[in-house]
């Protein structure tokens, strides 16, 4: 196998057998290191600061969600050396070229999202370490950090994480041990109690975390050789990207019941952890930038993918992919720097309304891909600007998704709106859950009949 380009060639197209390089241990380090970061450790902090919850139930609450929500996130990365495209490239196959448009878009909004979060913690965790440098400047460099790396692409992705999981998984240890040394605060322990409502929403933070990995995360695999196998990529990604979430998630808890009420978490990192404080804000800083590319990176190319919907003749190059990153960043810099000083209640917000449309894509993208075609799709028809015999629109799979996505409303409990039933439980949102179990049976009995290309049918 030739050496790879120091730059990543690859866009959305196929990843040819000869390109193909990896080990699928690196899927482990990837989304372990991925996940000790500022973000998940604020969002964990949310079932203490906004949900309410004891150490003990949040805790559980943490690892209930991100175990089941990691079945799926797992389920979706194990697609990548099989098919050897990207994620949404892949939907295609399941609502047509047009049809998938719908969940590019949303996830699209979903990187950015997470992008402009990463830069705002980014900017928190530089003014922390050094006071005279303002949150707005280290927005600025985080995102130019982030910028570098998604330029670069795959290669360096995977590289950055492999010494991240060590470096980042020690320290957050030794954070962790360092706030129970220092002494613990008075009502450390019995702070909060127990509500359904803020278990499940904590649960459910949990398992959003994961399944928003879902329509990127076989971008991280595509270049695995198809050798590994479904049942080793699945594993490596569903280890790493569990125990790295499961991490930071506690440490987050930890941290809001141990530090002073009214000041940011990242804040509370620092002068709860002593002498670690201030080296653990430089390795969040670090991470925050490191990671953040993957959102770059995606946002990118759901992007081109869009383009590409409506001009199948062109060939998105390095180049393309470069200009859409330095765009991309830039806005997003600009929209980060204005929401900054009200961050968590936006991320909140954003986190709790994605949960209801990407629950139902999740499941029809899996039965889909495991039930219907076994793995098997039409690359070409995928590549066609008619969408060959996947069409423009599949009413199978947007007829499923649209009633995923009503059945939900009845049990959704977002500060946008909250639904009748989950009004009466106390604000408890079971939303993702009775999306999962409605969508995924709707589609199999629509789409179990849905005939199969010759190609399909050969290795079927």
């Amino acid at each position: 196998m030739p050496d790879q380009p120091v730059v990543e060639k690859h866009t959305i197209g196929y990843v040819p057998p000869e390109d193909r390089h990896g080990k699928v241990r690196d899927l482990f380090t990837l989304w372990f290191g991925t996940n000790i970061a500022p973000l998940p450790v604020v969002t964990g902090a949310a079932g203490v600061t906004v949900f309410g919850l004891d150490l003990f139930w949040c805790v559980v609450a943490i690892v209930v969600g991100h175990l089941v929500g990691g079945v799926f996130m797992a389920l979706h990365s194990a697609q990548g050396p099989q098919m050897g495209i990207p994620q949404m490239i892949q939907s295609r196959g399941q609502f047509g070229s047009f049809g998938a448009l719908i969940v590019v878009v949303i996830a699209a909004v979903m990187y950015l999202a997470f992008f402009a979060s990463n830069i705002v913690l980014a900017g928190q965790s530089l003014h922390g370490i050094a006071d005279p440098i303002p949150v707005e400047a280290g927005i600025v460099l985080g995102a130019l950090g982030s910028g570098l790396i998604a330029v670069i692409g795959y290669k360096v992705i995977h590289s950055l994480n492999k010494v991240a999981t060590w470096v980042l998984g020690i320290g957050i240890v030794l954070g962790t041990v360092a706030i129970f040394v220092s002494g613990l605060p008075a009502g450390f322990w019995t702070q909060g109690g127990y509500s359904t409502a803020g278990f499940l929403a904590t649960v459910s933070l949990g398992a959003l975390w994961q399944i928003a990995f879902a329509p990127y995360v076989s971008d991280y695999s595509r270049y695995l050789p198809a050798g590994v196998g479904v049942r080793a990529t699945f594993n490596a990604t569903y280890l790493g990207c569990t125990l790295g979430s499961i991490l930071p998630f506690t440490f987050g808890a930890i941290v809001a019941l141990a530090m002073k009420p009214g000041i940011e978490v990242m804040t509370g990192v620092r002068d709860t952890t002593g002498a670690f404080g201030t080296p653990l804000l430089v390795l969040f800083l670090l991470s925050v930038i490191s990671h953040n590319a993957l959102n770059l990176y995606g946002t990118v190319l759901s992007i081109i993918t869009c383009v590409q919907t409506f001009v199948a003749t062109w060939i998105p190059t390095a180049r393309s992919r470069v200009v859409l990153s330095l765009l991309v960043m830039a806005a997003s810099t600009y929209f980060a720097i204005g929401v900054s000083g009200n961050f968590i209640s936006h991320f909140v917000d954003i986190v709790l309304a994605l949960l209801v449309v990407l629950v139902p894509w999740t499941a029809i993208n899996l039965i889909d891909f495991y039930l219907i075609h076994r793995g098997n799709y039409d690359l070409d028809s995928i590549f066609a600007a008619d969408g060959g015999i996947y069409g423009r629109f599949n009413g199978q799979a947007i007829l499923a998704y649209v009633i995923g996505i009503i059945v939900q409303i009845p049990f959704m409990a977002t500060p946008l709106y909250t639904g009748p039933v989950a009004d009466r439980l106390d604000g408890a949102d079971l939303s993702w859950i009775i999306g999962l179990v409605a969508t995924a049976p709707i589609y199999y009995l629509l789409a179990r009949g849905r005939k199969l290309a010759p190609s399909e049918l050969a290795v079927a």
